[in-house]
């Protein structure tokens, strides 16, 4: 973008990029602010104002103007499932932010009449019934109106997934087909399937029916990553630490980012995790990678951060908060135990999946006996993720050991079922993020995209600073929320000490990656509720303009079209394009639609405390009294 007033300085020390007229928010807390940036060989050379950064200006300089827009360093989600959510990003249907039922319902029918025989509409989180018009799940009649003869998965939280006839008929489900352990066919008065299926409470009857939908094969799972981290680049991601999951197997399904980072097209930095996938093979599979990989082997764009988010199946709780908590079994402490000795000895770290402190009470048990051989702490990275009911003194003995923690924004998709199994009490201290900082626990963030809650960060951020969950309801108190620099720290400093790359990454300052985001909005003065709404309009990562709308349209680097052609991406594209907030009266609206579930909630409460019968009072209106 040509500016007026900089003349280019044929110098050896010119930037190959600066950012100007900014007000930038570095995180470095020496210097805070500031209104120009240079970047050159993928670091930060220079921050300061115009003037101090005008020197570094050379022919070959592309001269950004920020038009005094709000500059952040680049987002990091600190547990992602970003290698799985890439290779099958293409072939989903994307529900995340569409605002009422009616339209979600549109696009799947609009989709079916373009998806070819043999190939599936499939909707596969980023969603909830909560942020919709009319706080409804589609059913399956109205998935068979949509797509007769298209077969149709649409996957509802962890808790349940509906189908139409033609994916039962797909999957082979019948009459004779049994309930799998942990989960429920629910079935007609006949016995068929009528489409729905249960967590009960084990999510994998949803992702084994998943696991039977057609994947891509070849280029079109390397085009379908790429679309994916521009995707994340859009909202401002940076860097993201890959949790592995279930269903991503190493090596073979890591194959396709390996070979994205060899070609230096990878637009996002992903450390990632190894998760042993064959309950009773853990051991055997940790220590088949110890032979072949270390940590922090790669470089600054795809590097090992160690093992996780399973370290042995049985260790694992479920987090389907809509049946009753699990109860793990007698006994898995011993082949846990060896797991973590076997990591902790080979100077491996590792992250584990934990939602309720009876896990994490269990799990700190094991680590506190290794801690009397001096294997804790030993200055592995180690932490616990979601942790939504961790209790104070769990926290202390994680602080005692050297661990870590990262939270996720799953209750701002799950918080009202949550509330009600659980009360309000335990819903305001879920997880309790407060609590976790006052301790002086790195304490990263993250979103657990892509299964579950959506990858937008900008929801998960205004999650932690307003309490409130999609469908409005604030479930945290303020004593549980952050504030809005404190968020953003989580969202960059923590995530980069997580991968112990704190030194390099995380804060715009001389010498670190060159990772930053235009944004559409100031973060810091927008309307709580327009926070997320915010997208960046230029992402840069190592000084490569990897994404770019607006008055800077064209600057990204091309990649190849979406393909296949008849991909839901292709028409619909990720994210529902919000546009902004509505700052109309429709506002008024939503804050009525927000009293209302909020005075649901309080009605509850008070059931709960003995205050309340459980009859509802009658409705009483001055205006009809005679």
């Amino acid at each position: 973008m040509p500016v007026g007033g900089l003349v280019p300085h044929a110098a050896d020390d010119a930037a190959d990029l600066i950012v100007r007229n900014a007000k930038i928010y570095t995180g470095d807390s020496g210097r805070p602010h500031a209104g120009a940036l240079a970047i050159r060989d993928g670091l930060v050379t220079a921050v300061g104002d115009d003037a101090e950064v005008a020197p570094f200006v050379g022919p070959a300089t592309t001269v950004v103007d920020a038009l005094g827009r709000r500059v952040i360093p680049g987002l990091n989600d600190a547990h992602l499932h970003v290698i799985r959510g890439g290779l099958n990003y293409v072939l989903e249907l994307r529900w995340d932010g569409v605002p009422t039922l009616r339209q979600a319902l549109a696009m799947l029918r609009e989709q079916a009449a373009r998806t070819p025989k043999g190939q599936w509409v499939r909707v596969v989180g980023g969603w909830s019934a909560e942020q919709f018009a009319e706080r409804r799940l589609p059913t399956p009649a109205e998935l068979n109106a949509a797509a007769p003869d298209t077969p149709v998965f649409v996957l509802h939280l962890y808790q349940s997934a509906i189908l139409n006839r033609a994916a039962l008929r797909a999957v082979g489900y019948t009459k004779e087909t049994p309930d799998p352990r942990g989960g429920q066919i629910v079935r007609g008065r006949s016995g068929e399937p009528n489409g729905m299926l249960l967590a009960a409470p084990s999510a994998l009857i949803l992702y084994s029916t998943l696991a039977k939908a057609p994947t891509l094969e070849g280029e079109d799972k390397k085009t379908s990553t790429q679309h994916f981290l521009r995707e994340l680049n859009r909202f401002g991601l940076t860097s993201a630490i890959d949790a592995a999951g279930g269903f991503q197997n190493f090596p073979d399904n890591y194959g396709t980012v390996t070979e994205l980072a060899r070609d230096g097209q990878l637009t996002l930095r992903i450390a990632y995790h190894l998760f042993p996938q064959t309950a009773g093979q853990e051991l055997d599979d940790l220590a088949r990678w110890i032979e072949m990989v270390r940590p922090e082997d790669g470089d600054e764009w795809l590097r090992l951060n160690g093992a996780g988010e399973n370290l042995t199946w049985a260790a694992a709780d479920f987090e389907n908060f809509a049946q009753p908590r699990p109860e793990l079994s007698g006994g898995y402490e011993a082949g846990f135990e060896k797991a973590v000795r076997l990591l902790m000895g080979h100077g491996w770290g590792f992250r584990l999946h934990a939602t309720y402190d009876e896990t994490i009470r269990r799990d700190l048990a094991v680590f506190e006996k290794l801690a009397a051989e001096g294997l804790f702490p030993a200055g592995n990275r180690w932490l616990f993720d979601h942790a939504e009911t961790v209790s104070p003194d769990s926290l202390d003995r994680v602080a005692a050991l050297g661990g870590a923690m990262s939270v996720q924004n799953r209750m701002s998709f799950q918080g009202e079922v949550f509330a009600r199994r659980y009360g309000l009490g335990a819903a305001a201290e879920a997880p309790p993020v407060r609590a976790m900082l006052a301790r002086g626990l790195t304490v990263g963030a993250g979103t657990d995209a892509t299964r579950v809650s959506s990858y937008n960060p900008w929801v998960a951020l205004h999650w932690l600073i307003s309490g409130r969950t999609l469908g409005g309801v604030a479930l945290r108190p303020p004593q549980n929320r952050v504030d809005r620099e404190t968020a953003l720290a989580m969202y960059t400093r923590a995530g980069a000490a997580l991968t112990g790359e704190d030194e390099v990454k995380g804060i715009l300052r001389e010498g670190f990656f060159g990772d930053l985001a235009i944004l559409s909005d100031d973060y810091f003065t927008v309307r709580e509720g327009d926070i997320p709404h915010i997208e960046s309009l230029l992402t840069v990562v190592g000084g490569r303009v990897v994404h770019a709308v607006a008055e800077y349209e064209g600057m990204a680097e091309e990649i190849p079209a979406v393909s296949p052609e008849w991909s839901p991406v292709a028409h619909f594209g990720g994210h529902w394009a919000t546009g902004g907030a509505d700052r109309s009266g429709v506002r008024q609206a939503e804050l009525l639609g927000e009293a209302a579930a909020e005075s649901e909630l309080h009605w509850q409460w008070r059931v709960q405390r003995g205050l309340a019968d459980g009859g509802r009072p009658e409705p009483y209106d001055p205006c009809f009294v005679l």
